[in-house]
């Protein structure tokens, strides 16, 4: 079984909500998952763009998507909000998701809205998607700009409340501004290695190798842009050379999934990240396809029980650690 750190869905179930559809999850998205051995992950809230004008808005409508779908789906997913939630939804045959924060443009400089967040059930959040926020500078933004005393009392508060905090889409300079405030493990949810590929949303080695040291993760990333700069080599046996990085550098414990898959978004959404016709590697098009991704990590020599961490234990393990339910 595996488990995806960042997964957009909630993004695809909110565009059906908005044009009245019930039980999404299930209509649009479960077979798929199931076909690929995805038993759970993150699925975060995003702002997408072109509703991203109004985030609040958008976060909202999101929230009320969550809401009307976690009942109708109930029987074959579980939201979670702890660490307990997911042995049982485990226990219990049913995949799960915890509600992650892409991103913190929402709540402006009003910080303390990230409590009403943990209340509706966010147990995950990064500070910025590419853009400058009042928190931090996301991968788009100046280089020269970093954390903001605002995103240091952010970090702090993710952090107090138990909640996993991702550097995903951040920039350099604010990556490392957050190390300094940070206490405990910090993960990148959905990046791959600057070393391999030249992009400024992935890591550098140095980077990390302090997320391991925290006692944090990164999650294999499957969007073809941060697989390879030519096309052609966008493969799963290039992605698997990013995870076979990762773990000469942080430790087989500190690398995990983190898939990102977008197959389902389209218009300004999509080409707000995307300058390609397709957004997936060769060979992981979909979720479906992870059972190939597999594949090429045991040909590469991981044993089952390696495989095992990379595909769920890691992230088991980050969560129960973190997480104070």
């Amino acid at each position: 079984m595996n488990f995806d750190a960042h997964c957009d869905i909630w993004t695809d179930v909110t565009h059906h909500y908005l044009d009245g559809e019930h039980d999404i999850f299930r209509k649009y998205h479960y077979e798929r998952l199931k076909k690929g051995d995805i038993e759970g992950g993150i699925f975060v809230i995003w702002n997408d763009p072109p509703y991203d004008k109004d985030p609040l808005k958008r976060t909202h409508q999101m929230m009320d998507a969550i809401t009307q779908e976690e009942p109708e789906c109930a029987d074959i997913m579980k939201v979670c909000r702890s660490y307990k939630d997911m042995m049982e939804a485990k226990a219990d045959g049913k995949m799960y998701a915890f509600i992650g924060l892409e991103g913190l443009k929402s709540i402006g400089e009003d910080v303390d809205m990230i409590d009403e967040f943990y209340k509706f059930g966010a147990r995950h959040a990064s500070l910025t998607w590419n853009e400058e926020n009042p928190l931090a500078t996301g991968a788009r933004g100046s280089k020269d700009r970093g954390l903001t005393d605002l995103g240091r009392k952010a970090v702090r508060k993710i952090q107090d409340l138990g909640m996993i905090l991702d550097m995903s889409h951040i920039n350099d300079k604010s990556f490392w501004d957050v190390l300094d405030v940070a206490t405990g493990p910090v993960v990148a949810t959905h990046s791959n290695c600057r070393a391999l590929c030249d992009q400024p949303r992935n890591l550098t080695d140095e980077q990390l190798k302090a997320l391991a040291d925290t006692g944090g993760m990164v999650g294999l990333n499957s969007f073809n842009e941060f697989v390879h700069p030519v096309e052609s080599e966008q493969t799963v046996d290039n992605l698997v050379k990013h995870l076979i990085h990762m773990v000469e550098i942080m430790g087989i414990d500190h690398v995990g999934f983190g898939f990102d898959f977008s197959e389902f978004l389209e218009g300004a959404t999509l080409s707000s990240f995307s300058s390609q016709a397709t957004p997936y590697t060769i060979g992981l098009e979909d979720a479906s396809h992870v059972p190939n991704l597999i594949a090429a990590i045991r040909k590469a020599g991981f044993s089952e029980e390696e495989i095992e961490k990379f595909a769920y234990k890691n992230w088991h393990d980050l969560i129960r650690r973190v997480l104070h339910e």
